[in-house]
């Protein structure tokens, strides 16, 4: 790999790194030689992602944070720049979705998706701005299926709407923090082969061909390429953008006369 394709003694922090796309991404980094910060609500979720990959010669620093709670997250950064001494990466993955009909859905429900979706990208990006603007860091800003903030998608409107949100955040911040040489992006996957995606479509990782174009669902090291091409000076032109990985589009047919 190449240098500017490199993520080689950068601090990545990860949230929602307990499994899945989070867990991959948090990986791929370490495997490169960043010093990664995986977070989670329950510690006991992340503690087993940092053994494995101090266990394969990486770096990694598991921290308890619900990314809701901007007194957590505070002590998120604290923590990461006490180890480390800076944040190069934040890698905004923490999400919660629910699959329900918009008739149905409760105050408490809409209110819980918003609140880890859109204002937890708040919270851990304002809480590490500081740390990002230092060193002219980047912000990758991402959720599972994220092509529905684009799109919609039936019964996850309270989705939709929190990752169009996020999409718009993601612009206006590029513009924003353009000055302080931090580069801010999006990444929206459709269907990736992550543990809850096997269960719904019954399609593990270890059967996806990454080499085969004509498919709907990416293997999780795929988002985790885009995020390390992201993160690294590679994609230095690259401000503001929302890169769709979701396959072979949707193409529509012409109607009829």
């Amino acid at each position: 790999m190449s240098r500017r394709s490199s993520v080689d003694g950068t601090t990545a922090v990860v949230t929602g790194a307990s499994s899945g796309i989070g867990e991959v991404i948090a990986t791929r980094f370490a495997d490169d030689g960043a010093n990664v910060v995986v977070c989670s609500r329950d510690r006991t979720n992340v503690d087993p992602v940092a053994e494995r990959i101090e266990e394969s010669g990486g770096t990694a620093l598991a921290v308890e944070c619900d990314v809701t709670d901007r007194e957590a997250v505070d002590e998120l950064v604290t923590a990461t720049a006490g180890a480390f001494g800076s944040i190069d990466t934040l890698v905004n993955n923490a999400g919660t979705r629910f699959i329900t009909e918009f008739d149905d859905i409760p105050e408490e429900e809409w209110k819980a998706v918003i609140d880890v979706n859109l204002h937890g990208t708040y919270h851990c990006t304002q809480a590490a701005g500081d740390l990002l603007k230092e060193g002219g860091g980047t912000v990758i800003n991402l959720g599972l299926s994220s092509a529905a903030n684009r799109r919609g998608t039936p019964q996850l409107s309270h989705y939709s709407a929190a990752k169009a949100a996020v999409i718009n955040l993601t612009t206006t911040l590029a513009d924003e923090w353009a000055s302080d040489d931090v580069r801010v992006n999006c990444i929206a996957p459709g269907f990736v082969a992550v543990p809850a995606v096997e269960s719904y479509l019954g399609v593990s990782a270890a059967e996806i061909d990454r080499d085969l174009v004509d498919r709907s669902i990416a293997h999780p090291s795929e988002i985790a390429d885009v995020a390390q091409f992201l993160a690294s000076p590679s994609s230095s032109h690259i401000v503001g953008e929302t890169i769709i990985v979701d396959g072979v589009p949707r193409i529509e047919e012409t109607p009829g006369i």
